[in-house]
Order: structure tokens, then sequence, then C-alpha cells
């Protein structure tokens, strides 16, 4: 018999009849004989609805209410979830994180989780009962509710794979894998069968929507098999592994974008031993995250600093930059909101020249400017003008051949 953690996320269980087909299909497992965790978030709109609620109250409500708040809408679905399997025969138990004890830091809003307590689940285990846990809450060392962040009901499955070091861990959401790119702007975007941790932690981190990054870090760093398949549809998914075993591992596996960034400049910035910590600092300890910084060369002793943040970020980091420009007698500060990155991600740039080069030229081609370029070992990144979005990712995939089979590439 396999342990197997699922996640269903908003979409899957965005309706009584939706609830009562996911209780179907975790009843098809156990019938099979597969022990299953499951782990689900708020009905879809649900997280949205309560978060304006709050504010609606409070421009800027306490982050601890907040939170008491919108862990409120993952008790809905693990109650109905837990009837729908048990009216279908099968045994169930509904689990809120504070139940459990998903133990996590005290930053409300972005919990980070600390540890787990597993012995209830390994006792539902035990007696054939199937847990439903609440995704995107824990609870920290003083008792208080926190949550995870947005996505962080993937990290509450991949966690609690970890922790009880299950078979596999499984994602089902709406669409039936990991593509090349997104399928609803590249029509021959292809499914893929495998993709390695390192490349998916990429392809999250720069814009895929399938899988949170947080969740691909932590099954990555605890060696948790990760698949991600179809709530809708039956399909293999899409297999997340260590290695990819394909013989000829392919240049480019995806393309990734994001158009929710801003790129801020600081411009005539006195080139001065730690100037860049004075100007990050203060946007460091807002908690604000700062993506691709670039630094321009000195000119008697003056330069410029851009960096990207993303755009819910935007105001506050312009407002705490405008008050360090004065502070160091920088020129001024400048922000741009209408921009997104294009990214390329594989394991096998790794052994392969002319990569990037390919890229650019590729964007040149189609008279598209390249505004910054970031690069690893795996991927290239490059800030654009927002309106040539789509342009870039059909451009790319196309030049990488990614609607061709692996054997064909």
């Amino acid at each position: 018999m396999s342990i197997i953690v699922q996640k269903y996320g908003g979409t899957s269980v965005g309706s009584v009849e939706r609830i009562q087909a996911v209780a179907e299909r975790v009843r098809g497992y156990r019938d099979a004989g597969h022990q299953v965790l499951v782990v689900v978030s708020a009905m879809s709109g649900e997280t949205n609805r309560l978060e304006s609620l709050g504010r609606s109250i409070a421009e800027r409500p306490a982050a601890r209410e907040m939170d008491v708040l919108l862990s409120s809408g993952e008790q809905v679905t693990v109650a109905l979830l837990a009837m729908a399997l048990t009216a279908s025969g099968c045994a169930a138990k509904s689990y809120l994180g504070d139940q459990i004890r998903i133990r996590t830091d005290g930053n409300f809003g972005r919990a980070r989780i600390r540890d787990i307590d597993t012995d209830r689940l390994q006792a539902d285990i035990d007696a054939g009962i199937t847990p439903v846990i609440a995704g995107f809450q824990g609870v920290d060392e003083e008792g208080n509710l926190t949550t995870l962040g947005r996505g962080g009901s993937d990290t509450t499955a991949v966690a609690i794979a970890a922790a009880l070091g299950v078979d596999e861990c499984e994602i089902c959401t709406d669409v039936d894998g990991v593509y090349t790119a997104d399928p609803r702007i590249v029509d021959d975007a292809r499914r893929l069968d495998e993709i390695t941790f390192e490349e998916m932690l990429e392809l999250a981190s720069l814009g895929s929507k399938v899988l949170h990054p947080r969740s691909v870090e932590f099954a990555g760093k605890y060696r948790v098999p990760l698949r991600v398949l179809s709530s809708f549809e039956k399909g293999p998914g899409t297999l997340i592994t260590t290695e990819n075993t394909a013989m000829e591992q392919p240049i480019v596996s995806g393309i990734a974008y994001a158009r929710d960034e801003a790129k801020i400049t600081m411009s005539g910035v006195p080139d001065i031993p730690g100037i860049a910590s004075r100007i990050l600092g203060p946007v460091a300890r807002a908690l604000i995250e700062v993506d691709m910084i670039v630094q321009n060369t000195s000119e008697e002793g003056i330069t410029d600093l851009t960096f990207t943040v993303i755009k819910p970020d935007f105001y506050k980091s312009m407002k705490l930059l405008s008050d360090v420009a004065e502070e160091i007698g920088a020129e001024k500060v400048l922000g741009d909101e209408n921009i997104a990155k294009v990214s390329i991600i594989g394991v096998g740039m790794k052994t392969h020249a002319g990569v990037a080069q390919k890229m650019f030229q590729t964007l040149a081609d189609e008279n598209v400017n390249i505004l910054m370029i970031s690069t690893s070992e795996i991927k290239v990144s490059c800030v654009i003008e927002e309106k040539y979005t789509e342009l870039a990712v059909r451009v790319l995939h196309e030049a990488f051949n990614l609607e061709q089979k692996e054997t064909e590439a």
C-alpha cells in the first residue's frame, strides 16, 4: 500500500459538485489500495472575498486578525470534503492547521513552517481514516493562527509529505501538468512528462503559476516526489524529480513570463563603498523582495542602480527610495510599471554555449528591446516592455523547438 498526499486547489473545490467529485476521486485511490491524505485550499475566490471584507473594515487591518479571517476559508472546505468522503463510505476526519500542529514562525501573512506534529495523521493512517487538512495555515509558538501566503496550500502539502515520508505528493489542479509555455499564449505548448526540481523552481519563481516556489523548494530539499495532475481528467501529469531520465536532455525545457513586476531606477548615485546597501537596506527591512539588480559603470564617481520588485510593492518602494535619495544626494528616482520578465529555463543550458545569444537575437529580430538581463546556470531572464510579452513567449518557444518531442529536438 502506498501513501499519497493530494492537494486540491480552490478551483478543484469551487462548488459542492466539485467537492463531491474530489471525494469520489479520493475514494477511487482508496479502493485501489492507497492511503490518501488530502490538503485543500479555500473555495475559488473565497480568500479574495475575505480579504476584501477585512479591508472594508480597516484600510490597514492588523496582520494577526487578517490571518484569523483568511484562515477561515479552508475551514469550510475541509469540513465539506470530510462530509462528502464520509457520505461516500470513506472514513474521513478534518483538521485545521492548529489541530495537527503545523508550527510556524510568527510572521503573519508570510509565515514559514518550522515543524509538523504527525502523531494524529499517523494514527489516522494506521486506522484507515483519510485526513482532510486545511492548507495555507498553521500556528505560531504563542498559539496564534498564521497563514503561509498565497499559494501556501502547496507548501502545506509538500511539508506534510516530507514529514511523513510518503511515496508521492500530488498537486491536483485545473491543468494536466507542467507545459513548455503557457498554453493560453502558445497553442502548441507541450506537456512535459518530467522536469527537474531545479528547473521547476526556476519556472515557478519566474512566473509559472502551476506551483508555488516555496513548495518546490521544500520538495527539492526533502526529496519529495512531486507530481502535477488535473483534478478533472485522467492522465500521468508531470513528475518533478531529482534528475530528468530522458536520454537526451533538451537545452531549454520551458518559457516563463511575469507581468507583475515593476522597475525602479535611482540615478545620479554617488559611487562609494556601501551605497547599494544604503539604497536597498530600507527596502529589505520593509520585507520587500528585490529581484533583478543592475548597477551601471561609474562615470566621474556617479552611477545608476536599477532593480525590480513586484507591482504590489511598487509604490511603497518608490516612497522609501525617495527618502533615501534625498539622504544620499542621488539625483532622482524613476519607476516603470509597464514591464514584463520573460525567461528561458533548462538544465541543458549548463552544457551548451550560445543559448543566451540565441535568445537575444530572437528578440532583436522582432524589434523587442531588452531593458535588463539576469542569468544563472539554467536560466536567462530579460526585462522587456509589457506590450511585447506574448510575442516574446511565442517566438522564443519556436526558436528553441519546444513544440517538438524531446527525441526530435
